[in-house]
Formats: structure tokens, sequence, C-alpha cells
């Protein structure tokens, strides 16, 4: 799975090298909300990993930069079944690419449809509750290094706003943590598999 996900970013980086945007410089954010499915896969942990004890209703927002083609990105997720809540905070580097579709005038104006493919590395942690920041070690559950990739399609609004599907996978490293956790006691380590089907809504703003 690692392997495949660090495949998809080499791709993602040729492509944008190929057919970025002329937008040099450009800051975006986006709500979105769908399904979730994890698995953990190894590690003593894993009966107990976090996406596949959470609830598989998801809801959140996305922020982020890009330059040329290099993303940062900070992503909140909440995840609720209408009585539970989850919360999975991560922060991400990578690269991004979109191709435009549709006629040369479309592409042009930016107002036809869209594919659109991604893959970075991220940590992120999070909380078996809902939980209000500041917050402290003791209300994290999991923390993880991961490594994502992305695929997405959907029709440009307008210039400055996007509506589609995007379908991000991951694969991680996580810690249980919290109160009696120890980052190097192997039995809180576990490695997991994650899957989600979004609904986006984006807007987008170029700078440069």
């Amino acid at each position: 799975m690692g392997r495949a996900l660090a495949s998809l970013i080499s791709v993602v980086a040729l492509g944008a090298t190929t057919t970025a945007s002329a937008d040099v410089f450009k800051l975006f954010g986006e709500i979105h909300g769908g399904g979730m499915y994890g698995k953990g896969v190894a590690g003593d942990r894993k009966d107990a990993a976090f996406f596949a004890q959470s609830p598989h209703g998801v809801y959140g927002v996305e922020i982020g930069a890009e330059l040329l083609f290099f993303d940062a990105w900070i992503q909140h997720h909440q995840y609720t079944d209408g009585s539970r809540v989850t919360t999975w905070t991560q922060f991400g580097l990578g690269v991004h690419n979109v191709l435009d579709l549709g006629d040369a005038a479309q592409r042009k104006a930016k107002t036809g449809g869209y594919l659109e493919f991604s893959g970075g590395l991220f940590f992120g942690i999070g909380t078996g509750q809902q939980v209000m920041p500041p917050l402290d070690n003791a209300q994290l559950s999991d923390k993880a290094f991961l490594i994502e990739g992305k695929i997405g399609f959907g029709t440009h609004l307008s210039k400055n706003f996007d509506f589609g599907v995007s379908v991000p996978v991951s694969y991680g490293y996580f810690f249980k943590t919290g109160n009696g956790a120890a980052a190097n006691d192997l039995s809180t380590n576990y490695r997991s598999i994650q899957a989600e089907g979004l609904l986006v809504l984006r807007a987008k703003i170029a700078l440069l």
C-alpha cells in the first residue's frame, strides 16, 4: 500500500511539471462531507485502530496554500453516527495537479470539468470523543504518520469555486497515546489503511 501511494506521488509530480496552472501561488479552502472506511492491518493495537473504531459518517474542512504544484494542507474531520463523535486533524505537504476538461474556451475560463490528483505526507492526531481546543496530550487517543493519495473530479462553477467528488486513500503508522502510553512502547503501535468518499465545495484565490 505504501509503495503504491509513493508511486502515485511521483506520477502526480511528473504530470504537474507539464500541465501546471498559470497560477503561481494561491490559497484555497473547502468544506466536504461523505463516508469513511478504515481497518487496522498490523501491530498489537490493530483491532483498536482509530478509523476502524470511529463512526463512518464524516464532515470537515481543509485549508491550504499552493506554490506551483507544491501544496501545504491543514485538514480537520469529524466522524459521527449521530450519537458519537471522534475527530482527526492532520497537517501535510505534497503535490497536487488539476487537469482541466472541456473545450479550449472552457479551459481558459476555468468553467468546465476537471480531474485532480494529489499525494502527500501527513502527521495527524485523533481524539476518541468531541473535545474543545486547546488540547492536551491526555485528550488525544491516537497519533500517526501517513502517506496519502487522492483523486477527484467535478466541475469549475467559476474561476474561484469548484464542486466535485474526492476520494483520499491513506496508509499510516499509528501510536495509541494519552495517559499511560509511551511512544517507544511497541504494544501501543499499529498500522492502518483508510479511505473516504467526499462531496467537496472548494473556494480558491490566486495571489500571483
